[in-house]
């Protein structure tokens, strides 16, 4: 008996492993942009690739992923995930050029998109009692919140003692690990009762509609907002997500049963969600940019100048679980996000000659305690009154609309930076003016789309939308 508990915590160890180090990249990559920017020459527009040709695939591909570990073994896909990530940093780290950086990054994105689910999924079928599930739980949650902290720090750690290259160089080493002990120790499980089939066509349309309309919208600034390229490639995104649309509703085994977004709970919460993501993004991207190309931070001082924000999101998010019992998450969800715009809204005034403390930290603190605030009340809403056997498919959901609202809300926010910033060039602005000009365009949209999540939930949510919702429930972290 004792050597099973060994096993079973041996086996958490493992994944969270693995998902540490997806977790990791999400914010060790922000840290790097401006060494990244410089070391193969990004143009302003294209920089935010970086960020969302993982997003985009790790997003498109992550339901998939789910079901495919369900299928075919979730140590398979497991041990495959992490090995096609550890490759795809190893290239990254090798790559020349930005095309061949942001084709590594896609590659990384999908195999984060087969780790996190089944990570997750081997964690549940562990544990399958409630209390040691619970526990369980705990570690994970902890090993997302110290993941992302953990990056902030890293990040400017290797970049400013080794090179970007470096941020990661560190996946390789950490991923032959967790392959080496997963082969040895994490038992093989799958859902011998599931649909046995597949939907990669409604997985590569959505992925690959998404990808062209990011496209579409970051190239309108080089070839013009009417142009034939431009209204042709938005195009050809409507079609590829139109095609996604029929394949869901005549699959027998859709990726997405289109028969959930019935329940208006489900689907304020996620439209909220893309909306928040959008904006949290975004504040990410220019405020890194901010700290070191405006106020001159190097890497390591720039990862420790964000430190306070994962800290705020973790009281936030300690705060709502306690709050929802007394309030309601519609009701924290709002003030949580009313919050996080108040904060992105004292970002649009960051001066040139900006100080840490009395500018840019007044504005992040609020932002990272309202962000802690909505996440909690918000899962519980896309969850709620959800069939057991459709808990998944709801969580899944959810974090996809996390990653697909994040990427096209920074697609639209940087290229509408990028736009004003390159007005206010040609108008004889310095360099430093010019760009801070075009972020605060991108942080008063940031601000515009959190007080669009919280209008969602307050015009969205009925009474009766509300009374499925269990505000004892343990919360899961997103992947």
């Amino acid at each position: 008996m004792q050597k099973t508990e060994t096993n079973r915590w041996l086996v958490l160890v493992i994944v969270c492993l693995a998902q540490f180090m997806v977790i990791l990249d999400a914010t060790i990559v922000n840290i790097a942009l401006p060494s990244i920017q410089h070391g193969l020459s990004f143009s302003d527009a294209d920089l935010q690739w970086v960020i969302n040709a993982y997003t985009l695939v790790f997003g498109g591909f992550l339901l998939l992923g789910g079901r495919a570990a369900d299928l075919l073994g979730r140590k398979r896909l497991f041990v495959a995930g992490v090995a096609l990530f550890s490759l795809a940093s190893l290239l990254n780290g090798l790559a020349q050029s930005s095309s061949m950086l942001i084709a590594g990054r896609a590659l990384q994105g999908l195999g984060g998109a087969l780790v996190s689910p089944a990570a997750l999924s081997i964690l549940m079928t562990s544990f399958p009692g409630n209390e040691e599930r619970t526990k369980a739980l705990g570690v994970w949650s902890a090993i997302v919140a110290g993941g992302a902290a953990a990056g902030l720090l890293l990040g400017g750690v290797l970049t400013d003692l080794l090179s970007w290259e470096w941020i990661f160089f560190v996946n390789v080493p950490v991923g032959a690990v967790a392959v080496a002990a997963a082969l040895r120790f994490v038992p093989e499980s799958r859902d011998e009762t599931a649909h046995r089939s597949f939907d990669v066509a409604g997985a590569t349309t959505v992925t690959s509609g998404l990808v062209v309309l990011v496209y579409g919208i970051v190239k309108a600034q080089e070839y013009g907002w009417g142009s034939t390229r431009t209204l042709g490639t938005l195009a050809l995104s409507a079609l590829l997500l139109t095609a996604f649309v029929a394949i869901e509703r005549r699959s027998a085994a859709p990726l997405v049963r289109l028969s959930m977004f019935r329940k208006r709970a489900l689907t304020a919460a996620n439209v909220a969600m893309m909306l928040v993501a959008s904006g949290m993004f975004s504040m990410f991207f220019f405020a890194s940019l901010y700290v070191q190309e405006v106020l001159g931070y190097s890497p390591l001082k720039a990862g420790l100048a964000f430190m306070p924000v994962t800290a705020g999101m973790i009281v936030g998010a300690g705060v709502a679980q306690t709050a929802i019992r007394r309030f309601g998450p519609r009701g924290v969800g709002v003030v949580g996000v009313s919050l996080a715009a108040l904060g992105m809204l004292w970002l649009t005034g960051l001066p040139v000659h900006g100080h840490y403390v009395s500018d840019l930290l007044v504005g992040l603190l609020p932002m990272s305690v309202g962000m802690g605030l909505t996440f909690v009340p918000v899962t519980l809403l896309a969850t709620a009154g959800v069939a057991p056997e459709d808990s998944g498919l709801a969580s899944g959901l959810l974090n996809t609309s996390q990653q697909v609202g994040g990427a096209l809300g920074l697609a639209i926010l940087s290229t509408l930076a990028a736009n004003h910033a390159t007005s206010a060039l040609a108008d004889g602005a310095s360099r430093p003016a010019a760009l801070l000009a075009g972020w605060q365009v991108g942080f008063t949209g940031g601000a515009i789309v959190l007080i669009l999540a919280a209008l969602t939930l307050v015009l969205a949510l009925r009474r009766r939308d509300l009374e499925h919702v269990d505000v004892d429930a343990a919360v899961p972290v997103a992947a």
